[in-house]
């Protein structure tokens, strides 16, 4: 057995050429994602339900094409204009429910549909153009998917559904040289997560259940979608990858 140096001629993060479409890139951590893969050299895409690039004022939307679809709407998304390639498409739509609303059926309804629904909804509809490119496909989910949330049935029962949906599209796409995985954020700071911290008692009670002592950021998940995109993950396929500072071990 021989000793090889791995090759480090070329930056695996350099996505000049290649093109991203992110579903909810207009905000959170798509928006960040977005940005990153952009700045990266990549031609982002960009999806969100408002009606115009402007309408997001606390978003970043320099560089980015901006295109008004609400994939939760089934005409809406077959509606889409997609790019004429893709090589990356990072699924990043989600909604939750606070007050306990998530038990009453119209709002898990609203919750499973953005969630997990138009996750496959996407998915399907992207499979040509990334099976062309041999491209990757992430989607986003949540700790909320391992852990269990009591006062968010839908939510929890959505990305715990859509891991699970990583993992089928990875084994069944594989042929078709695609590779898909997720990304599980712990505890970002986005207008979601908002709540959990309205004040400092509760944000105090949320930091102590996590072993890193702090929140995430919205950088660090856009890291691991680069990471995920990148040639350092070519041979990963149906993995979630769970950004949390430790939270899910405890």
């Amino acid at each position: 057995m021989t000793d090889t140096a791995p090759n480090l001629a070329g930056n695996p993060f350099d996505f000049s050429g290649k093109t991203a479409l992110v579903v909810g890139g207009s905000s959170g951590i798509g928006n960040t994602t977005a940005q990153a893969f952009r700045r990266a050299g990549a031609t982002v895409h960009v999806w969100g339900t408002q009606a115009a690039a402007s309408d997001y004022g606390d978003s970043d939307m320099e560089g980015l094409h901006y295109a008004q679809v609400n994939v939760a709407d089934r005409a809406s998304l077959d509606a889409a204009s997609l790019p004429e390639t893709l090589d990356i498409a990072m699924l990043s739509q989600g909604v939750v429910k606070y007050d306990l609303a998530e038990y009453r059926r119209d709002a898990w309804d609203e919750v499973v549909d953005v969630n997990l629904t138009s996750l496959m909804d996407c998915a399907r509809l992207m499979h040509p153009l990334l099976a062309a490119t041999k491209g990757s496909l992430i989607t986003v989910s949540s700790i909320a998917g391992y852990k269990a949330t009591a006062t968010n049935p839908a939510y929890g029962a959505s990305k715990a559904a859509a891991i699970a949906l990583t993992r089928a599209l990875a084994l069944a796409w594989a042929r078709d040289g695609i590779r898909v995985n997720g990304i599980a954020p712990g505890f970002v700071r986005t207008k979601m997560t908002a709540q959990q911290f309205e004040d400092e008692k509760r944000e105090a009670q949320t930091l102590r259940t996590i072993p890193l002592r702090r929140t995430g950021e919205q950088d660090e998940i856009a890291d691991a979608a680069m990471f995920l995109a990148s040639s350092m993950a070519s041979y990963m396929i149906g993995q979630t990858l769970t950004v949390d500072g430790g939270l899910t071990l405890m």
